[in-house]
């Protein structure tokens, strides 16, 4: 079967089966090994990327069934470099294997791609889905929270007037 998909807003064309997962097409097809295989249940959130606007576990995606740009860690490199600071900073990355996944959604999270706020509340809300076996999670959490802070920062900055951030919070940690 022919699929044709945007990933990373390029273009791509492949010839293959059905049956074939998103993750296996980023991976073994493209070379963009950033999304990790590591439950292929959709729980762990070490396959997210984003298809559209949405965070989703690209080991239950179908390749074939994907008609919406996809963006993997690879893709969102420049624009989450804050938040890949803000991990090593806060101590909020171990092992790594997690960290791609929890990048996607922390980046979606910051875009505005839920609406749901940037507070610890909210930031624990859409991490819920990312497992993360060696950080203990205060760190992820404290550290998408300044990014998000930041992000808001550079936001009002750049639209020339003072804008005061509601629900986000600093962990003093």
């Amino acid at each position: 079967m022919i699929v044709r998909l945007v990933v990373n807003e390029s273009q791509t064309t492949l010839d293959t089966a059905p049956s074939t997962r998103l993750l296996d097409v980023l991976r073994d097809d493209l070379g963009l090994i950033g999304a990790k295989e590591s439950c292929g249940r959709g729980d762990c959130g070490a396959c997210t990327v984003l298809v559209g606007d949405r965070a989703v576990p690209s080991c239950l995606v179908l390749a074939a069934r994907v008609d919406e740009p996809v963006r993997t860690v690879e893709g969102i490199a420049a624009g989450a470099a804050r938040l890949r600071e803000a991990l090593a900073d806060h101590g909020g990355l171990q092992c790594g294997y997690c960290t791609p996944g929890l990048v996607v959604r922390a980046y979606q999270l910051i875009a505005g791609g839920d609406g749901d706020g940037t507070d610890d509340a909210a930031v624990r809300r859409a991490l819920a889905g990312n497992l993360c076996r060696c950080t203990g999670y205060n760190g992820i959490i404290a550290a998408t929270t300044d990014a998000a802070a930041e992000a808001g920062e550079r936001e009002s900055e750049s639209l020339g007037r003072a804008r005061p951030l509601t629900g986000v919070t600093k962990d003093p940690r």
